[in-house]
């Protein structure tokens, strides 16, 4: 389906019953690449929104510059297109930076917060500076994309795993070329990662005032521990949970589903859930 909001025309899904919960997909997120989380357990749970946002896949893409603000006013407006009056927001690596958006600009119309493997930039702590990598020649990006993403895939690793590695470099390396080549496609995601580079809500997090679930990859390089540290100590209600994986966790097992499904129906999380006010040491 498409959706107008913000003044631009988006593409979406919409899959499940029961109560509302909209996905804030990472860089270069296209409805058209599977699997994601419309295929998960949420839908058995949620009637959950994902989209295209501005600048990918199938949405507008107009010219930039785009801010962070902005991709926020986008997901309100997809909540309003939808009639959405409220809805649990769930924001992945980038997502999780533009949901943080979100829950500051309209705290009304979260119910609750999962904020997956990303960071609050600024003096809280930056997530890996991606846009670094699209310089480099393809497989390349893919390739130290991958060591920074999943701190198991080690120069060592590639030396023992040869096939295998090479075979997960050209996975990811055709992931992130498949419609580099549509119209706006590249500038779009120029654009998103610029914005990305501005994020910085370091010293706003503590107006969020929605239940706030903090997730992260054990092997994850990409999203910096120090920042998920900082939103757990600053977010007033914050629970943080650590998952096996990389930054990709939630392709790599159910669990990562399984813990939003069960933080965002109130059922509890599992014991190595911290809540808020530890020290920033319980990373270790």
């Amino acid at each position: 389906m498409f959706l107008e909001a913000n003044g631009l025309r988006f593409c979406a899904d919409v899959k499940g019953t029961g109560p509302n919960m909209l996905f804030i997909g990472g860089t270069g997120w296209d409805l058209r690449i599977e699997p994601n989380p419309l295929g998960s357990i949420l839908a058995e749970h949620f009637r959950v929104a994902l989209f295209d946002q501005r600048g990918m896949g199938r949405s507008d893409k107009p010219a930039g510059p785009y801010s962070m603000a902005g991709y926020a006013r986008d997901a309100i407006g997809i909540l309003d297109a939808l009639g959405w009056d409220r809805a649990h927001v769930v924001g992945y690596s980038f997502g999780g930076m533009v949901a943080q958006e979100v829950a500051l600009l309209a705290p009304d119309r979260v119910d609750r917060l999962v904020l997956a493997a990303t960071s609050p930039g600024g003096r809280g702590g930056a997530s890996f500076a991606v846009e670094t990598l699209l310089p480099l020649p393809p497989f390349e990006r893919a390739r130290r994309g991958l060591e920074v993403a999943d701190l198991r895939f080690t120069a060592a690793f590639q030396a023992d795993n040869p096939e295998r590695s090479r075979d997960m470099v050209e996975r990811r390396m055709r992931s992130q070329t498949r419609f580099i080549d549509e119209p706006g496609a590249r500038q779009g995601l120029e654009a998103q990662l610029a914005a990305r580079a501005r994020h910085d809500t370091a010293d706003r997090l503590h107006r969020i005032t929605a239940p706030t679930l903090i997730l992260a990859g054990a092997d994850d390089g990409q999203a910096s521990k120090d920042g998920q540290a900082y939103m757990l100590e600053t977010i007033p209600d914050a629970l943080f949970h650590s998952l096996e994986g990389s930054h990709n966790f939630i392709f790599e097992s159910a669990a990562c589903y399984e813990a939003i499904v069960a933080f965002c129906e109130g059922s509890g999380l599992p014991d190595s859930a911290r809540q808020s006010g530890k020290r920033a040491s319980t990373f270790d």
